[in-house]
């Protein structure tokens, strides 16, 4: 069983993530692709981050109706800093053995791979699908191999057309009053509207 994993804060989750979630799906034919919600990730530890509860929400409303996309609350359960390796060892113990697992990372994710926790072990855990992302070239998987022995062989490049939205956008673009429209669910937009999210006061 094939199974993808897409990680990340959602903080909120919109069209960019589903879209990344559907193509990785469909071109290598994933039973189902997991939206790992993160808890504190150790790399964003100086960012406040949108209480669990209202992210969660957001994820659910987004993919509801959608049978081969789920939500883990893997990283939120525990506590500590959020180590993909430790997740990775965690779902695979849960989905068994015959579980092939793949990470769904963007370019310029795979290119901080070496400061990630244990990477060498990382790359031995799944295969790592690295997609597109706008400003950022094809990651250079020699200059990586160097420093993550076993990289280069463990991931695969996915180039789709770049999806110029990110969760950083969207919380200024609701600061300044601006619409949603094309952007997040229309689940989503509302759910933000109705919690008064990212708003300054």
């Amino acid at each position: 069983m094939k199974v993808g994993i897409l990680g990340g804060t959602f903080d909120p989750v919109h069209l960019g993530h589903l879209t990344i979630a559907e193509e990785a799906r469909r071109r290598l034919s994933l039973r189902k692709v997991i939206f790992v919600l993160a808890g504190q990730p150790w790399l964003k530890a100086d960012r406040i981050i949108t209480p669990a509860m209202h992210r969660i929400k957001m994820v659910e409303l987004a993919i509801a109706g959608k049978s081969y996309f789920e939500l883990s609350t893997i990283e939120i359960d525990r506590s500590g800093p959020s180590y993909t390796v430790d997740t990775l060892t965690m779902m695979q113990q849960g989905l068994g053995i015959r579980a092939e697992l793949f990470l769904i990372v963007g370019w310029d994710s795979l290119n901080e791979l070496p400061r990630w926790h244990n990477p060498v072990v990382l790359v031995k855990l799944c295969k790592l699908v690295a997609f597109t992302r706008t400003g950022y070239s094809v990651p250079d998987l020699a200059a990586l191999e160097e420093m993550v022995p076993g990289v280069r062989q463990s991931t695969m490049v996915l180039t789709i057309p770049p999806i110029d939205i990110s969760s950083t956008e969207i919380r200024q673009r609701i600061e300044r009053g601006l619409p949603l429209q094309g952007l997040v669910p229309e689940e989503v937009d509302r759910y933000i509207t109705e919690q008064k999210l990212y708003r300054k006061t």
